[in-house]
């Protein structure tokens, strides 16, 4: 199978998939391993787990280099795999204290006692996609590892090339390799895992969502699905328009926009409205493509080229209808075989265009004013989608009120897109952006285990349930 180069436009790269039955015989052999490795206690998992910090650390330069060939960005990458070293420290941590020593406790029966346990799922498949290749692998992968559950990731074929550094990490902790490793693949790869896993992990459009959710149900299989998002930000008269304009151009276009968590609608107070586009303008025309080299500008190459059709389909039907381009061009350019979309604010949109309703997956900044509160949640609510948002107001109370009223996992307070930077708050997905609990937070870990009680009669005397 022959991979693009987003930044040439050149299939410059092959992957080998297995066939179905190889990932079988590979899922079946996991979990034999992973009763070892669930027999390490989490302290085990732990050292193992910071071997493999080590290990990612010594191979950092051509993982690094990997990813950024894959996605053709770089500031992005660096951060990306930072996050990744630090969450499996926090994860460590989490682990330790999760996993408390488990204590008998009387029941309201007085003569029964009761004992909880968690019991792992023993497999897990994680399906994860091509906007943040390595991020998005692990963020379920390190709790369900420490969990002492068995992994195996099928990362997007768009975004593959950065398997095999990663496979040579994961060789250095014997331990590990054992029970987690990584698959090339496309679609019928990732059917597979959901045909032959115990638990599943989706991130990525909630069209394949509902795929994998169907295939899986099937076999009465939990699946954990984090879809897309159309993020909206409601700005309010009283805010302070210089920080939320900065805070909104940064949640719009980082990583080219090529984020579920991305603002995506922008809703402004009329009375506001004028100044907020003005400031926001201003700024946008200050952000610069990443080209001709990497290290150029702010924002990369839009990294699949189907994605490419879509952000083209949304500005050209935004355009028919009536929107104004205020910055950047009526769809993506090509450069050097590569696609880019410059920032692109539009105004005298509606719910009506693409633009407003279907996830654009661009740096794209659609903003509409609104007259009152009730209005903008109106707006901000008329959507099928409730990842994430934001509110911009004149003082904290004011905006978590109105964020109350938002119907959405997350909300950012006075900035945008905070998700993408903390990941301690725990949240569910709400309408078609997901389904399943939360995977951030302490919480997140326990989505890999199974609650398992100990009914323990203590008193040698007949129950009074009993016949005779």
């Amino acid at each position: 199978m022959h991979i693009r180069n987003p930044r040439t436009g050149q299939a410059d790269y092959t992957i080998s998939p297995p066939n179905p039955a190889q990932i079988t015989d590979l899922v079946n052999q996991f979990r034999l391993a992973q009763i070892d490795w669930l027999a390490l206690g989490v302290e085990g998992r732990v050292e193992a787990m910071q071997a493999w910090k080590n290990a990612l650390e010594r191979y950092k330069e051509a993982i690094i280099d990997a990813l950024t060939t894959d996605t053709g960005r770089r500031n992005e990458t660096l951060l990306e795999l930072d996050v990744v070293l630090k969450s499996i420290d926090r994860w460590c941590g989490i682990a330790r204290q999760f996993f408390a020593p488990p204590s008998q406790r009387v029941s309201s029966i007085p003569f029964i006692s009761i004992e909880q346990d968690l019991v792992p799922y023993a497999v897990v498949g994680v399906i994860s996609p091509w906007n943040f290749p390595l991020l998005l692998s692990v963020i379920d992968t390190i709790p369900a590892l420490l969990a002492g559950c068995a992994v195996v990731v099928k990362p997007s074929e768009v975004t593959p090339r950065f398997i095999r550094p990663l496979l040579q990490t994961i060789a250095e902790v014997p331990a590990l390799a054992k029970v987690f490793t990584y698959l090339e693949g496309a679609g019928e790869t990732g059917a597979a895992l959901v045909e032959s896993c115990d638990l599943i992990c989706f991130t990525g459009s909630t069209a394949t969502g509902k795929r994998v959710y169907k295939q899986a149900s099937e076999r009465f299989v939990p699946v954990f699905l984090e879809l897309g998002g159309k993020d909206a930000a409601l700005v309010f008269e009283g805010a302070d328009l210089d920080r939320a304009s900065s805070a909104l151009l940064w949640g719009s276009v980082v990583n080219t926009g090529q984020s579920c968590l991305s603002i995506e609608r922008i809703y402004v107070q009329d009375t506001i409205y004028e100044e907020f586009v003005k400031r926001l303008i201003d700024k946008t025309e200050e952000i610069k493509l990443a080209y001709p080299t990497v290290s150029d500008g702010h924002l990369g190459p839009v990294i699949s080229d189907k994605q490419v059709d879509i952000i083209n389909e949304h500005l050209v039907d935004a355009i028919a209808k009536g929107a104004i381009l205020q910055t950047g061009e009526p769809g993506c350019v090509k450069l050097g075989g590569g696609h880019y979309c410059r920032p692109t604010v539009l105004t005298n949109v509606n719910h009506s265009m693409k633009v407003m309703t279907d996830e654009t997956f661009g740096p794209v900044m659609p903003i509409m004013p609104f007259r009152d509160e009730d209005e903008a949640i109106a707006l901000a609510n008329g959507t099928i989608y409730g990842l994430s948002g934001a509110v911009f107001a004149g003082n904290t109370e004011e905006a978590i009120r109105i964020a109350r009223r938002m119907q959405c996992g997350a909300v950012s307070i006075n900035d945008a897109a905070l998700t993408a930077i903390m990941h301690e708050g725990e949240k569910n997905s709400f309408k078609l952006s997901g389904i399943g609990g939360t995977r951030m937070g302490p919480s997140a870990i326990k989505r890999f285990m199974r609650q398992k009680a100990y009914l323990i009669k203590t008193a040698g005397i007949p129950s009074p349930w009993w016949f005779g």
